[in-house]
């Protein structure tokens, strides 16, 4: 029996489900999703890095023979994953200092634009100041981030709607 002025007990709240994404269907929601996948690989390699860290300097870690390279291999792990956070915090603050213009159908392919090729199937690249590689969903289609160092980049520069690369066989069929 409960005391007086004692609550109700309530039932265990269910868990919530995680929804997926909503589709991202604009520049700047892909964008914003760019941003929070970057900040979201920065926490989760601060961690590790942290760990690697702590796997180095433990006490626990020293040597018990001249063969046990435990912590100068965590040492190494540590070092790396330090300079890969370096580049991701300099990916994220090039996100944030750059501006994204809007590009109309008959402008040129630039840095900061969106564009749509098709080969055999459509896929999308935004032309990125930081990121590269990174690969997402667009429009149901696969998208890349291009830098300025791929050649790709490079390739696509000044193009417009309707024009092709012969060396990819790719033609532009859209651009934001």
């Amino acid at each position: 029996m409960k005391a007086p002025g004692t609550p109700p007990t309530l039932p265990a709240a269910a868990p919530r489900a995680r929804l997926p994404p909503p589709p991202m269907t604009t520049k700047a929601v892909l964008i914003a999703h760019v941003r929070r996948e970057l900040i979201g690989r920065l926490e989760r390699l601060g961690q590790a890095a942290r760990d690697a860290h702590a796997a180095a300097t433990d006490p626990d870690a020293k040597a018990e023979s001249k063969y046990d390279t435990r912590s100068l291999e965590s040492s190494y792990l540590a070092s790396g994953q330090d300079r890969q956070l370096e580049q991701l915090t300099a990916d994220l603050h090039a996100y944030e200092n750059f501006i994204f213009p809007d590009f109309d159908p008959d402008s040129a392919i630039a840095a900061g634009a969106l564009v749509e090729v098709i080969d055999d199937s459509p896929a999308w690249f935004l032309l990125s100041p930081a990121a590269g590689g990174l690969e997402l969903e667009f429009e149901d289609s696969p998208l890349t981030v291009l830098t300025p160092e791929s050649t790709l980049f490079g390739q696509l520069l000044g193009l417009r709607i309707g024009d092709s690369l012969a060396s990819q066989s790719l033609t532009i069929t859209d651009l934001r």
